[in-house]
């Protein structure tokens, strides 16, 4: 079965730090995208990063770069974002997905395989 699983979420002090895992199960990441994407209370997915498999290449939307990195496991399966001094508008539940290419980052209809989702509360 085919499917990603998130972990590494929990509740931290504002300017604090976590580091979240996607895991894929069934399949190898190979030349896949693996995006991470936010959920805050009444708000839409937004997607706020990415790496490429095929090539490493990695892309940040604004309010997360120059705190945050997403990277890949040697095992071609687990992805992880590290963010560093977090605030409140980083609390959400944090998902990833996979599609072909980090360039649709900004469509939420292009990705699949989303997991259950990993709970981030910030404190303020």
């Amino acid at each position: 079965q085919v499917q990603l699983v998130e972990s590494g979420g929990g509740l931290v002090q504002s300017g604090g730090s976590l580091r979240l895992s996607c895991t894929a199960s069934g399949f190898t990441l190979g030349h896949h995208a693996i995006g991470w994407f936010r959920q805050a209370p009444g708000k839409q997915r937004e997607g706020v990063s990415c790496i490429n498999s095929s090539d490493g290449d990695t892309f940040y939307v604004d309010s997360v770069k120059g705190r945050s990195t997403v990277s890949k496991d040697d095992d071609d399966r687990t992805v992880y974002f590290q963010m560093n001094n977090l605030n409140s508008e980083d609390t959400g539940v944090y998902y990833c997905g996979t599609s072909l290419s980090c360039l649709r980052l900004g469509d939420v209809t292009e990705w699949s395989f989303w997991g259950q989702g990993t709970q981030v509360t910030v404190n303020t």
